[in-house]
């Protein structure tokens, strides 16, 4: 479900109206066939546009929507209920069309720095520069320091604290939030489409949630969802200068340490621990209470409880016995050559 207090409903779009957006002119089936909204391919209904990159027919079987962009070679798989676009780039089509349903609210060029419908609760600060935008709510006893930027509709809660030049948007912020100075919340992931004339950003229709009691360090950033949202875990502290991508859900009461990353779709479980310049691949789930060494390069799975380090990642003790015998056979070959 999109979240319309960030997205703009533009109205239902017929699968012709789509295919023009986005400069396709072969729709097999319905023509006049209607949709409202978007959604990922494998949770999309009859009312939602979606796209399909498989090639194979029978990816396309287990797809439910109402209109799907997709290649030629997946026509063959196509349900009689579903109409579809024909791309060679899905993806680029999808991202084209879909700015014809929903589009992001931003604040428009004269709006007053506060907005008459933004919602300050009694007892909140607002700092001298802040702009807040419209339908945005701050919680009592919240500060907002000076020059943050609060973007339409968002929420932020009792007692949180917003430092100076934090960016937000499209995020729910939950109470006795930390946000220090220069961090930047709900900014579109690193999801690309291959256009014809080059790679370029996909819209994203998702979140942030942040839970009560989180801690984001300074000039920090975590991306909305593409679809779902991107949620950081009640009472978990992120460091400085950390990069947190879309779709990314990180459980309660983690720590991470600065110049961290953590790729698009991946899951942290709670209390996982990870030390300064730890890199997580996409797709990648650390357990619950796992702990990840500086430094390390995380490109698979890590079993919940387990302690891994190096590149590419491996339980510690590994990496530690390899290191040794490194070292060994690197101070034999030098009394050789000596």
């Amino acid at each position: 479900m999109i979240d319309r207090r960030f997205y703009a409903y533009l109205g239902p779009a017929s699968a012709l109206q789509l295919a023009s957006e986005a400069g396709s002119n072969v729709v097999e089936g319905v023509e006049d066939r209607v949709v409202a909204s978007v959604a990922p391919s494998l949770e999309a209904g009859p009312e939602d546009l979606t796209f399909l990159e498989d090639r194979s027919p029978d990816a396309l079987r287990r797809v439910r929507a109402g209109i799907c962009f997709v290649r030629p070679e997946a026509l063959s798989g196509r349900p009689d209920r579903m109409t579809c676009i024909v791309s060679e780039r899905p993806r680029a089509a999808f991202a084209r069309a879909s700015e014809r349903i929903f589009q992001r609210i931003e604040t428009q060029p004269g709006d007053p720095a506060i907005h008459p419908t933004a919602r300050i609760e009694a007892g909140a600060r607002i700092l001298p520069g802040c702009i807040i935008g419209a339908g945005a709510t701050i919680g009592a006893g919240a500060a907002i320091g000076p020059n943050a930027v609060i973007g339409p509709g968002v929420q932020i809660g009792w007692r949180s604290r917003i430092g100076a030049g934090a960016v937000i948007s499209c995020a729910l912020i939950g109470d006795d939030v930390t946000l220090l100075s220069g961090v930047v919340i709900g900014e579109t992931g690193f999801g690309l489409a291959q256009h014809a004339d080059g790679a370029r950003l996909t819209p994203h229709f998702g979140r942030v949630i942040l839970q009560n009691g989180v801690t984001v360090g300074a000039n920090s950033c975590i991306d909305r969802g593409l679809f779902a949202d991107t949620v950081i875990g009640e009472g978990s502290h992120i460091d400085n200068l950390c990069h947190i991508g879309h779709n990314v859900r990180i459980g309660r009461h983690v720590v991470m340490a600065a110049f961290a990353g953590v790729s698009g779709s991946s899951i942290v479980g709670d209390g996982a621990q990870f030390g300064g310049r730890v890199g997580l691949g996409d797709h990648i789930v650390v357990g619950r209470g796992a702990r990840i060494a500086a430094g390390a390069a995380v490109l698979k799975d890590v079993a919940e409880g387990e302690t891994v380090a190096g590149y590419p990642a491996k339980p510690s003790r590994t990496w530690m016995r390899e290191l040794a015998w490194l070292a060994r056979e690197a101070q034999k070959r030098g009394s050789k050559d000596g």
